[in-house]
């Protein structure tokens, strides 16, 4: 299996196709399966890499560093670009993978030609919706049982199947470490900032062309006011209301993982085949703008 080993983080990666560049990454912390349609559909126009962020998926389970958790994600999956030669490159992703895309242009402007997302998290309570399932019930497991009752949580147990090295970076963890570390990841996740952990000064630093599609109100996690936020501060973006009617929505569901109420292949069809044809337009049309600033 491919892996990249990512200043000492290894990070699970696949590449099709051929042409301009395109990473593509999930929401929350799942895996890079349910992307694995849309990148099916851009590969015969482009070069595609999906890959499992850390703490995601087949990478490794790595709990530490300064940084928030998103920048982190951020920083290796701009490293992972230059690792494969594959910079610059568009990144595209919905709900956390908007996010992750953001903080690249952010922190590695010189690895990016455009960005292009959906389900864009944020708004008044979006923070306070997540921080629970991203952070707080590992803490409470560790609080209760240590990094055994850690390994044991339904998320982690999934790790460890996925990669089964994650056992023991998981139980050789100190519980207060751990804690720590989540602590500081979940108020770093917390902050009041226009996306996730960005602040307005950071988003105006975008300098790409960046396309962002509303999340779905009254949807509090992708709160439509956060991709209005992307339009508002960067200064080469484009807003687009969501694909989806609320009902659509309902059914649909916010991420790429099972949803009840409509059968995978069809709900992986029906928003693998929008967003992507939406992606190839808006390379396109990068590509001839920056073609004819060329000549």
């Amino acid at each position: 299996m491919p892996y990249a080993n990512i200043d000492g983080v290894n990070l699970y990666y696949e590449e099709y196709g051929a042409g301009p560049t395109v990473m593509l990454t999930p929401g929350g912390r799942v895996d890079h399966n349910g992307l694995r349609p849309m990148a099916a559909l851009l590969s015969t126009h482009c070069r595609v890499i999906i890959h499992d962020r850390r703490n995601c998926g087949k990478s490794d389970v790595v709990i530490g560093g300064e940084l928030s958790e998103q920048h982190l994600w951020a920083e290796e999956m701009a490293a992972l670009l230059e690792y494969l030669g594959a910079a610059p490159a568009y990144l595209a992703g919905g709900s956390a993978g908007s996010r992750t895309s953001l903080t690249v242009a952010v922190r590695h402007p010189e690895v990016v030609k455009g960005v292009f997302v959906w389900e864009v998290s944020g708004g008044p309570r979006s923070a306070e919706l997540m921080s629970p399932g991203y952070y707080g019930q590992y803490i409470e497991a560790a609080e209760r049982g240590g990094m055994a009752a850690v390994a044991a949580t339904e998320f982690f147990e999934q790790r460890i199947r996925d990669n089964a090295d994650n056992r023991e970076r998981i139980l050789a963890m100190d519980p207060e470490e751990f804690c720590s570390v989540m602590h500081r990841w979940r108020d770093q996740f917390s902050q009041p900032n226009p996306v996730g952990d960005l602040t307005e000064e950071q988003l105006e630093s975008i300098t790409c062309p960046v396309l962002a599609f509303e999340g779905n109100t009254p949807d509090d996690v992708h709160h439509k006011s956060a991709a209005e936020n992307v339009k508002r501060l960067v200064h080469n973006a484009e807003l687009l209301p969501s694909a989806w009617t609320h009902a659509e929505w309902a059914v649909i569901g916010q991420h790429d993982n099972t949803f009840p109420g409509i059968a995978a292949t069809n709900r992986y069809h029906m928003k693998s085949t929008f967003y992507a044809a939406r992606l190839l337009e808006f390379i396109a049309r990068v590509e001839s703008l920056q073609t004819s600033a060329a000549a």
